[in-house]
């Protein structure tokens, strides 16, 4: 169990690396994506399958749809595939894919394998206990977090907008 535990993390390692190196900002999502998965796995394996549910709805979807609609707002994959080559686009696709069939096969094997079944369950966190440490003494951190994301998003609509007045900001 720890070996899929230790590919899932250099799964999520790789493609977060891929992210931040990439020069397309269409690919990064990509790989943000598969970096996400991987790390909803990796709560998977620890026991926390409540956490790795939230990873997958709440960040790899809901959040990564908000990054795709600041591309799309922003116009930043216009000026990066006028330029590109075309045929670095394709290795970025089958690396993402090559990434998250290896999480495939993994979740698989998790799933067809009882005894490691029976193991993971045996150290489940309640969605009750989680629900209680979030809004119980961490409240205050998570309405925190919660403002610095709007106000971080609100900050790069304020600063990409164009300027209408023609004068300084």
């Amino acid at each position: 169990m720890e070996s899929l535990f230790y590919l899932a993390g250099l799964v999520a390692v790789i493609a977060s690396l891929k992210v931040v190196t990439g020069n397309n900002t269409v690919h990064a999502l990509l790989y943000l994506v598969v970096s996400l998965l991987a790390v909803a796995v990796c709560f998977y394996l620890m026991g926390a399958p409540f956490a790795a549910g939230l990873e997958v709805i709440v960040y790899a979807g809901a959040i990564l749809v908000l990054f795709v609609f600041a591309v799309l707002m922003f116009g930043l994959g216009k000026d990066e595939t006028a330029n590109a080559p075309k045929n670095k686009n394709l290795a970025n696709m089958v690396g993402a894919m090559l990434l998250a069939f290896a999480l495939l096969i993994e979740i698989v094997v998790i799933i067809n394998n009882a005894e490691m079944q029976q193991s993971l369950q045996a150290t489940v966190i309640s969605s009750k206990a989680v629900g209680i440490m979030l809004y119980g003494p961490y409240l205050l951190a998570v309405e925190i977090a919660s403002f610095l994301l709007l106000s971080g998003l609100l900050a790069g609509y304020h600063y990409a907008k164009p300027d209408v007045t023609g004068g300084p900001l």
